[in-house]
């Protein structure tokens, strides 16, 4: 698929979308690293990433991105900020609604779980090659302080389009912001 296909098939996807799934990323920065897992199972498995999941009912995004950083490494982040809000669209798999969150504080130490092995990277050193295709356009942007929103067209596990706006500080982040709109 060409590029100017892909965003074109981005646009149509977006028109009236809804999520299948809503879930969290949380990214535990401290002293210029990054505390990243590489999945043992789910979504994503085998793939180095943030922790996160999928909200549960009744759930806010700050607090389903708490409750997966804990069971996922073991440690428990203290004041996540939101940092992004991605529409992720598949040709083949459910779409999802992402909440990316960012935190510079924790307790605990982190240890291996069943759904993930935890390393801390340096931030200016991500393992790009190992994640989704779409977190080298917005991880280290978000790692910097940037607040984002965005739209991700994938197919067939490849990512075919994007587009990434950043939100100035005193606007509000939400998930279907105009300027994003078909």
């Amino acid at each position: 698929m060409n590029d100017a296909l892909a965003a074109s098939e981005l646009d149509r996807r977006l028109v009236g979308w809804t999520p299948d799934l809503v879930g969290t990323l949380l990214f535990l920065a401290v002293d210029g690293r990054v505390l990243l897992i590489r999945k043992r199972r789910g979504h994503g498995a085998g793939k180095i990433n943030g922790p996160g999941g999928k909200l549960e009912p009744g759930e806010t995004p700050a607090d389903c991105a708490v409750r997966e950083t804990v069971e996922e490494t073991g440690v428990r982040p203290a004041a996540p900020r939101l940092a992004g809000v991605f529409r992720f669209v598949d040709t083949r798999q459910p779409d999802w609604l992402g909440y990316i969150y960012t935190a510079g504080s924790f307790s605990g130490a982190p240890c291996t779980t069943p759904e993930g092995i935890p390393r801390w990277y340096d931030t200016a050193a991500l393992p790009l090659d190992e994640m989704w295709d779409d977190d080298r356009y917005w991880l280290p942007r978000v790692l910097a302080g940037e607040r984002l929103r965005g739209d991700f067209l994938f197919s067939d596990g490849r990512l075919r389009a994007h587009r990434l706006q950043t939100v100035p500080e005193g606007d509000v982040l939400r998930a279907d912001p105009p300027a994003l709109r078909p």
